[in-house]
């Protein structure tokens, strides 16, 4: 057991939170992870609000929180105002600026998490009332920027230390294994947010063709690209890409985004059939740099028991030989 900062203020078993990844964190999902002992949460992404309260009634009685894309609120944030209605554990906000929905999140008795990529916005998170915050290197799955995990996690441990000490700190991107959350807490984190590992999980909601995928790649497979974005006519800041699998489309259309903004409305079509048929040459599989140490699809509470295990022998120096991701 690896007691920190965030199991005593979660009340959880182990350091880990599961990612709100958008499609495959379904109820399911985050109900097996807060059973584990880590915390679960919903993919809330996009705020489709169907589909949020769906995967709500998956949960049962586990603390689950749920995760929103936050530029999406500004549109319509009814997702957030029937997410709260639900009692969850924790709001977990990403690419935005939180400040608007600090004081409901705050009034409904959630933990605020926000998501950060730099030390300034951080430190903007932290002055708004973020409870904790993740940060997130760019060897994340999905959206990020271009920060390294090791280098962002160290320098916002310093910055919370110096104005705010009793903010937490969760260290994302290519986490998937107990030397990365080993790491993690060497370098000033309290915890860890895992998604690619999660993701490749016997309960994510993702097709088998993407898993297989996933699983035959390595982390020089996988490509920082906005391509998913142009064709799926998603209004991402230009400081986001997302990290996913290269494959035909993306080799086409990478460096001609210009030109798949004009032929988009004839392709979006064909990339939406290919994504539920699993057609991974067309429809992109999104995962992080991590994939190149996943190996098979496993349950999430026996992935929690084997990275927190492995973590634990590390630290106690009790761990001989390189770990290899079973």
């Amino acid at each position: 057991m690896l007691t920190t900062r965030l199991t005593e203020r979660l009340g959880i078993t182990h350091p880990i939170i599961q990612a709100p990844m958008a499609n495959a964190a379904g109820g399911g999902l985050a109900a097996a992870v807060s059973r584990a002992g880590g915390l679960g949460f919903i993919g809330g992404g996009y705020g489709d609000r169907e589909w949020i309260a769906n995967e709500f009634l998956k949960v049962g009685n586990q603390p689950v929180g749920c995760g929103f894309i936050t530029w999406t609120l500004e549109q319509d944030s009814r997702p957030l105002d029937e997410t709260l209605e639900r009692n969850p554990a924790a709001i977990f906000l990403s690419f935005g600026d939180p400040e608007p929905y600090v004081q409901r999140i705050k009034k409904s008795g959630a933990l605020l998490i926000c998501q950060v990529q730099t030390v300034k916005d951080a430190r903007h998170a932290i002055d708004v009332g973020a409870d904790v915050i993740v940060a997130q290197g760019a060897e994340a799955g999905g959206h990020g920027e271009s920060r390294a995990t090791m280098t962002l996690v160290p320098e916002v441990a310093d910055m919370i230390a110096k104005v705010k000490e009793e903010t937490l700190l969760v260290a994302a991107g290519g986490i998937g294994d107990g030397r990365g959350l080993a790491a993690s807490l060497m370098l000033g984190a309290d915890g860890v947010l895992v998604g690619t590992r999660f993701w490749a999980s016997s309960e994510a909601q993702v097709h088998a063709n993407m898993h297989r995928a996933a699983i035959a790649a390595s982390g020089d497979d996988t490509l920082r690209t906005n391509v998913l974005d142009v064709v799926r006519n998603l209004d991402w800041a230009e400081r986001y890409t997302a990290r996913a699998l290269k494959n035909m489309f993306s080799d086409k259309w990478h460096q001609n985004t210009d030109e798949l903004k004009v032929a988009a409305p004839q392709v979006a079509e064909g990339w939406a059939a290919a994504w539920g048929t699993g057609d991974t040459e067309i429809a992109n599989t999104i995962v992080g740099e991590v994939t190149g140490l996943i190996s098979d699809i496993k349950p999430a509470a026996e992935i929690i028991e084997t990275m927190v295990a492995e973590a634990s022998d590390i630290i106690s120096n009790k761990f001989r030989q390189n770990v290899k991701q079973k």
